[in-house]
């Protein structure tokens, strides 16, 4: 039988195109699940504010009668018009070992971005870099984290051969904690912090309520990485949906706010204990017993491993090493948590500054994941 390709159109389609995935990898050693309850929210119309500027379709692919793949189409409207593109973005990609089925779910992306006047397509992209974005090329070998993909190593080898092509790469670290903190930090970060008039700001849950410091955050966030590949502008509804969604992961102990003499945050690192095998157990469910296991992880038996999220710097001080007083901050209260190892996360391969950030410690680039792209 010919692969059939059907928009998802009812609540069953979706939760089957959202489970997809922890099916097709089940018991894969490597594979780390979204929480399913974060999936559906993101695709959710309604409940994601993204959809103010970008719109969407979901497709599932289906094989002798089962179902063999699934994709998502997405026009980010703000994106396209920030880059000067009309690009459709294919994201939630995943299919069985059958160039067939890739084809026909291309396929059906492609027809409805040429519908609405797109003349390319890119992807693995979500509607906001704050979704997984990236198809893994190097370091299939490699535990994979909460905000990344993992796919198989035949993924990357369909797509070539379907002519798609290298549009961006990313690269990720793998990082040893230092025993003790590196000198020429401790002695730069007080003299920084001296000289710019700056101080590290220690905060409780109850100031991130109060002064509404997520907001400050994704703002300060915007600035920094509004001229990265692909990025659009959050809006005020995105950040206040980011803050509900993320900050209560966050343990303040493994963050590091810099502010100016003004109280104006101007560098933030944000870091978290590697979710990855708790998710695993949890099979990416909440309930009934998931969420015990993201506790256990977040607050009780830590993995040694912990994920650096992001790090943003306001322009006008990224070359005052203020990088230096932020590890000068975390280094001491991570090595007391017993963390050894820290995962970068994606970084554009391009982004040579901040790769130079771990040149001071034992480091490794083990990962490699890459958007491709080709002309409708």
């Amino acid at each position: 039988m010919p692969i059939q390709v059907k928009k998802v159109s009812s609540k069953g389609e979706m939760r089957t195109f959202i489970n997809f995935a922890n099916r097709l990898y089940k018991g894969h050693p490597y594979y780390v699940p979204n929480l399913v309850s974060d999936d559906a929210a993101t695709l959710d119309r309604n409940r994601n504010h993204a959809f103010e500027f970008c719109e969407a379709e979901y497709f599932l692919a289906y094989k002798d009668g089962k179902v063999a793949g699934r994709v998502a189409a997405i026009i980010n409207h703000k994106a396209n018009a920030a880059w000067n593109v009309r690009q459709v973005r294919f994201g939630w990609v995943d299919f069985i070992e059958d160039i067939d089925v890739l084809k026909a779910l291309v396929e059906a992306v492609s027809v409805w971005g040429r519908e609405r006047g797109m003349t390319d397509i890119a992807g693995p992209l979500g509607f906001t870099d704050f979704d997984p974005e990236g198809m893994l090329v190097e370091g299939f070998d490699r535990l994979g984290t909460m905000i990344s993909i993992y796919n198989y190593e035949y993924y990357p080898a369909f797509f070539e051969k379907l002519g798609f092509t290298k549009e961006v790469d990313w690269v990720e670290y793998f990082i040893k904690v230092p025993e003790t903190l590196p000198e020429r930090y401790a002695k730069m970060g007080q003299l920084v912090l001296e000289k710019n008039r700056l101080k590290i700001r220690k905060l409780t849950m109850s100031d991130i309520r109060k002064e509404k410091y997520g907001h400050k955050m994704f703002r300060l966030i915007n600035e920094c990485y509004k001229d990265l590949y692909g990025y659009s502008l959050l809006t005020d509804r995105q950040m206040d949906q980011y803050v509900k969604q993320y900050l209560s992961f966050i343990d303040l102990r493994m963050t590091s706010f810099i502010e100016d003499e003004d109280g104006e945050l101007v560098a933030c690192g944000i870091t978290l204990p590697s979710l990855s095998r708790a998710l695993q157990k949890s099979r990416g469910r909440l309930f009934p017993f998931g969420w015990a296991h993201l506790l256990n992880a977040l607050y009780m038996k830590r993995s040694d491993t912990f994920d650096l999220l992001l790090v943003a710097v306001k322009p006008e001080y990224r070359s005052k090493g203020l990088n230096s007083i932020m590890f000068c901050d975390l280094i001491p209260s991570l090595q007391k948590l017993g963390f050894k190892y820290a995962e970068s996360n994606p970084e554009l391969e391009t982004n040579t500054k901040v790769q130079s950030l771990w040149t001071t410690f034992d480091n490794q680039i083990h990962k490699r994941r890459r958007v491709y792209a080709k002309p409708l």
